[in-house]
């Protein structure tokens, strides 16, 4: 990295176009790839062994020693590097003031048949939320806690989309992430033999008054706006509730799992 090495200046490379094209997420469900920015997250996805399908940096924006060995280290691996001009980078990075670094990242192929007891032993499930920051600090939170993966039912945010990567903080790189339909998900459930804890304002049970939380389980949670429906309610084995003392009605999602992922892993 001494010399300097050739760069695309060149906005409209066709390769930097298809790069750019993975901002949206038809694109990067059809290609399965999604994009990875900043060393953090990136350092997180290569020592987490995901495949690292391109790296691009800006040689006159990379200045962390750590970023230049992670780059050095993937071109001795032979993994595809491309010097851009400071704007044909700027023009690919989502955030301000970017660091010089950007990955091209393949999909896990996590399926939910893949996930048992064995491997699974206790998780959260979202039904159809909306927010891909909310997605990626659940994730956070779920490494955090020592909890299992994530399960996204319905139609719901994307978990690959730029602010949920940022927002995992490289969780999303350690933990089974499985999109599948909410009745499929019961029948892998109930087949499994999985205790479902959902949560609702409308639950029997105040949260705080649970002594101890049956393995394997799932924390089930409905979408930021609707909550869970009555069906989906029914489908769990106990409805548990967080009180609210003030004059708003609910907790922001991500809250909401992050307090009851603390109160499962002090009492599993």
């Amino acid at each position: 990295m001494k010399d300097r090495v050739p760069v695309l200046i060149s906005r409209n490379n066709p390769r930097i176009k298809q790069i750019r094209a993975l901002r949206q997420r038809k694109r990067r469900d059809e290609a399965g790839l999604f994009l990875v920015e900043g060393i953090r997250h990136i350092g997180e996805a290569i020592e987490a062994k995901a495949q690292i399908e391109l790296l691009c940096y800006a040689p006159d924006l990379l200045t962390s020693a750590f970023a230049k060995e992670l780059l050095e280290q993937q071109q001795a691996k032979g993994t595809l590097c491309l010097a851009l001009e400071d704007e044909v980078f700027a023009s690919l990075a989502e955030k301000e003031n970017p660091q010089g670094l950007l990955a091209v990242v393949r999909k896990p192929s996590w399926m939910l048949d893949q996930l048992s007891p064995e491997n699974f032993p206790w998780g959260v499930a979202l039904v159809s939320p909306q927010d891909p920051g909310n997605v990626g600090t659940i994730l956070r939170t779920v490494d955090a806690v020592g909890a299992s993966g994530l399960l996204l039912l319905e139609s719901s945010a994307d978990p690959y989309h730029p602010s949920a990567v940022r927002a995992s903080m490289g969780a999303l790189f350690w933990h089974p992430v499985v999109q599948t339909s909410f009745i499929d998900f019961i029948y892998w459930a109930r087949g499994q033999s999985y205790t479902l804890y959902g949560t609702s304002a409308h639950g029997s049970t105040e949260f705080r008054s649970i002594e101890r939380y049956h393995t394997p389980c799932v924390l089930l949670m409905g979408s930021e706006r609707e909550g869970l429906s009555p069906e989906q309610a029914q489908q769990c084995d106990l409805l548990l509730r967080l009180s609210m003392h003030g004059k708003v009605t609910s907790l922001n999602l991500a809250v909401a799992a992050g307090v009851m992922l603390y109160a499962m892993e002090q009492s599993i």
